[in-house]
């Protein structure tokens, strides 16, 4: 899944994409407003982790725009202002949630988990299909008993393959989802993922090509 980080304070923005990188997101960068928007306009994103005093464009703005899309698109506001008014307002704005900073990395991490829950219908914490037990918050997956050790890129196809439930997912929103916007949109690191990953997952196979189309999990 693809996460939209926007903090004009570039040690922390960075510090945020770094940890939810290790939890197998796709992690985009904005430090203003503007930025923001843009990326919007070209991306669609599960969740966007939005500081609310910005510069170019407020905070507040770009969370009236994301709201306005009328996508699904979820929005964790992110605020140094402790006050319950403060914290009440973000919320009306259309914010899904709130956090005052300082706050720790492991729970901004468990919120986004929790967020892109709620972006989809219905969608379980933890995934099951063709003995294969996967668990996003923990970040462990197992098949038949037998514990997977998975790289990052790895983990999150396996994650979007299961969350589709035996439908085709293509490689071009694997893309989408898995990679961040620097990802060359002719490489075949999507191929090459998928092989790695029916190699781990073992025999019988689960992983299915299906022809000009994508993947799916029988």
């Amino acid at each position: 899944m693809r996460v939209l980080v926007v903090e004009d304070e570039d040690v922390l923005a960075d510090a945020i994409a770094e940890w939810l990188r290790r939890e197998a997101f796709a992690v985009d960068v904005a430090y203003d407003g503007d930025a923001a928007l843009e990326r919007l306009g070209v991306n669609a994103y599960t969740v966007v982790v939005l500081d609310r005093d910005l510069p170019v464009v407020h905070g507040d703005d770009v969370c009236r725009a994301i709201v306005d899309s009328g996508g699904e698109t979820r929005v964790l506001m992110l605020t140094a202002a402790a006050a319950v008014r403060e914290r009440v307002a973000g919320l009306a704005l259309g914010a899904d949630d709130y956090l005052v900073k300082p706050f720790a990395l492991v729970e901004l991490a468990a919120r986004v988990h929790a967020l892109t829950r709620r972006a989809r219908p219905a969608a379980p914490p933890t995934l099951h299909r063709a003995g294969i037990v996967l668990d996003p918050a923990r970040r462990e997956a197992h098949r038949d008993g037998r514990h997977l050790s998975l790289t990052r890129k790895e983990f999150a196809v396996l994650a979007e393959l299961l969350r589709a439930d035996g439908a085709v997912v293509s490689a071009e929103e694997l893309l989408e989802q898995v990679w961040d916007e620097h990802i060359d949109p002719f490489t075949n690191v999507v191929r090459v993922t998928v092989m790695k990953l029916r190699r781990k997952l073992g025999d019988p196979p689960v992983v299915e090509t299906v022809p000009g189309a994508g993947y799916r999990i029988r």
